[in-house]
């Protein structure tokens, strides 16, 4: 412990019971059997979803495109597997809310059949930007849990002069071994995508990270990046939340992002490990991300492992697959349990951002009395980003949500450390989540009431604008009305004087006329 305090570089964390050995030794599954239907939500990551451009009763083919993105910040989806395109309907989200989500729903056809593929002769070849598009065509993101396009952040690390790409393989969350299996297996296509992302934003050298728990993965990724001098293999100490992507930066770099800065403001980007490995796929066989390696696992899963999963099946289907027996499931995460989604319901498709899916038991999630708090700051200790949680939570309680803000609530990253250590089991993050979902529904109120303010002063404006229109078109008329007017009665005025003048003519030529008879 005090080896740790003595580095500058690792700040807080804890050393969470791992539940890894279940899975961390299975090879990966890849005969889970096709299923009938495949679930594809639009919104799979961060920014606008993607909006559809099939039909119901369309046939598809295996990698075709289902829906564009919209914007940059966006990601399309593909088709999983051929088929018919059943219905584009609502259905439950993966999400705690289980809230419906417009989502394509194929029926496969079990031929599994690919759209015609052109892969480059030699992907190296590329030029960036050419890199970079086809990753976004691809649909690749964040495969960590962030889902942000990856192509945004290639083109940002080339726009910004990156001198450093991060390749964050961390997985320090419990029972999580997904990343782990895929660099034990498939490290070559590893770095071969960490070369292409090296390319995509020219930059010059990678670290990829990997806690020392993984021995056989830091062995398979050393030998596979032997003969490249600008990428180097790093091993990190084994301590949540060793993954989150600042606490991966300072550690590897020594420096530190700013508060409200980004990596690229440092010279860095950081991307996941399996997102190398989906970009590989992108550039160098054209396919898109279809499918995600899942962990599966848990006290009531008979067969844990790592399975290679479809995106858009049902998680259900994954845990027949596995032998969960779902009598004894408790609790259901999407994620790990520090961090994920407890899901009320397991019909819901597999996504992206779907790397774990945890069948826990009464016995996993065994839920310890409250106590008072006894100010040992253990909570304080554990932060990584260097809050203090207790007071935080003080302020919560008083419901003065303005001044736990002031200490840093929005800088918190809600990964349970807190929570974990505290020797009172006071469930600290969840006064987090509370209280950020409380100032979230401030600023949509806020956001609402300011729209509603401008609305009426719009409103105002253009009445205003109105009524002086009104004005200007009524005194337009009637000077107008005034004008006519004058100049009908100088027509008059003209008229009689011409009809005087006349009358005058008249009698003059009478008066001569009664002259001459005389």
């Amino acid at each position: 412990m005090l080896a740790l305090f003595e580095n500058p570089r690792l700040r807080g964390g804890i050393h969470a019971e791992e539940h890894k050995a279940e899975t961390s030794g299975v090879p990966i599954a890849l005969d889970m059997p096709l299923p009938k239907k495949l679930y594809i939500p639009v919104q799979q990551h961060v920014g606008k979803p993607a909006e559809p451009l099939v039909k119901v009763g369309e046939k598809v083919l295996k990698g075709q495109l289902l829906a564009y993105s919209q914007g940059t910040i966006s990601a399309p989806v593909h088709a999983p597997s051929s088929g018919e395109i059943a219905d584009v309907m609502d259905f439950p989200a993966p999400h705690p809310s289980a809230l419906p989500i417009r989502t394509i729903i194929i029926e496969t056809d079990g031929l599994d059949q690919w759209q015609p593929l052109k892969a480059p002769d030699d992907p190296f070849a590329l030029p960036a930007e050419e890199i970079c598009a086809l990753v976004g065509a691809a649909g690749v993101v964040g495969l960590g849990g962030a889902v942000f396009p990856s192509a945004v952040k290639l083109d940002l690390g080339r726009k910004n002069k990156i001198h450093t790409l991060l390749i964050n393989a961390g997985e320090c969350e419990p029972y999580l071994t997904c990343d782990d299996r895929l660099m034990q297996e498939r490290a070559g296509e590893i770095v071969t995508g960490i070369r292409l992302m090296l390319r995509g934003m020219n930059a010059p050298e990678a670290t990829v990270g990997i806690e020392d728990n993984k021995p056989e993965a830091f062995i398979a990724m050393r030998e596979a990046c032997a003969e490249f001098a600008n990428i180097n293999v790093v091993q990190v100490p084994t301590r949540y939340p060793m993954g989150w992507d600042r606490q991966m930066l300072r550690y590897l770099t020594g420096r530190e992002i700013p508060a409200d800065g980004r990596a690229t403001d440092i010279g860095v980007v950081i991307h996941n490990v399996a997102t190398a490995h989906a970009v590989y796929r992108a550039v160098c066989l054209n396919q898109p991300l279809i499918t995600r390696v899942v962990t599966v696992s848990g006290s009531a899963v008979a067969k844990p492992q790592n399975v290679e999963v479809l995106i858009g099946t049902l998680m259900s289907e994954v845990l027949d697959f596995c032998a969960a027996d779902k009598s004894r499931v408790a609790r259901l995460i999407m994620g790990g349990p520090m961090m994920g989604d407890a899901l009320p319901i397991s019909e819901v498709p597999v996504v992206k951002a779907c790397n774990g899916i945890l069948a826990l038991s009464e016995q996993d999630i065994e839920i310890p009395e409250v106590k008072p708090c006894i100010r040992c700051s253990t909570c304080v200790t554990a932060c990584p980003v260097g809050l203090l949680p207790l007071e935080m939570a003080s302020r919560i309680r008083a419901n003065q949500l303005d001044a736990a803000v002031d200490l840093g609530l929005k800088d918190c990253i809600n990964c349970g450390s807190c929570s974990y250590v505290c020797p009172s089991n006071i469930p600290l993050v969840h006064y987090f989540k509370f209280a950020s979902g409380e100032l979230y529904k401030r600023q949509q109120m806020d956001h609402k009431s300011e729209q509603t303010k401008r609305l009426i002063d719009d409103r105002n404006q253009r009445m205003e604008r109105i009524r002086l229109e009104q004005e200007a078109e009524a005194r337009r008329v009637m000077e107008a009305r005034a004008a006519r007017a004058k100049e009908q009665e100088l027509a008059k005025q003209k008229a009689q004087q011409a009809q005087q003048a006349q009358q005058s003519i008249s009698e003059a030529d009478n008066k001569a006329a009664v002259e001459e008879v005389r």
